[in-house]
């Protein structure tokens, strides 16, 4: 009994007469979007808004293009950020990054041979300083991360964790849906 339910499920899907196909994704989007009632932060906290964007900007300067977006991504998986997720995941297609170290991101401790020393360096003082209350930021990650980084590098990208994670939070508070950036 349960194979032949197997192979009828497979049979269903296989054929594509799958009797719950999902929503077109610009549809879905925009009923999420009209469906979301809490406040625009950008619109009802403006000056805090273009403080946030100009801290966000000054964290970003001199640092490699694709390790923002990795640690942008890595802290927005790990604050369940959809909205942040789906908007850094794009910005890093568009800036050439490979789909496979982006699906590898979660687990980048299980296939560092995708990341340089540097990033995997990056991306362990993003997951601690994003996890901050699980137990601080340990000496042996903050030292791995200082013997790849000089101490204007560091200080960058600890600003740059710091602002993704307000992003995520401001994101997630408000209610932001998925693919309704606005940039």
């Amino acid at each position: 009994m349960t194979t032949q339910t197997t192979q009828t499920t497979h049979a269903t899907t296989t054929t594509g007469t799958s009797a719950a196909a999902p929503p077109s994704s610009s549809s879905a989007i925009a009923a999420a979007e009209a469906a979301r009632t809490r406040l625009d932060f950008a619109k009802s906290a403006r000056p805090a808004f273009r403080a946030l964007i100009g801290f966000d900007a000054a964290a970003r300067e001199g640092l490699d293009p694709a390790l923002v977006e990795l640690i942008q991504i890595r802290a927005s998986l790990l604050n369940h950020c959809a909205y942040c997720l789906y908007m850094h995941t794009n910005d890093a297609r568009k800036a050439g990054e490979s789909e496979d170290r982006l699906h590898l991101v979660a687990v980048w401790r299980e296939a560092r041979h995708f990341f340089t020393a540097k990033e995997q360096a990056a991306l362990a003082l993003t997951e601690a300083v994003t996890l901050v209350s699980d137990g601080g930021v340990p000496d042996a990650v903050y030292a791995e991360a200082a013997a790849h980084f000089d101490d204007h590098e560091l200080a960058q990208v600890l600003a740059l964790v710091c602002a993704i994670n307000t992003w995520n939070r401001v994101a997630l508070a408000t209610g932001k849906v998925a693919g309704t950036d606005e940039r």
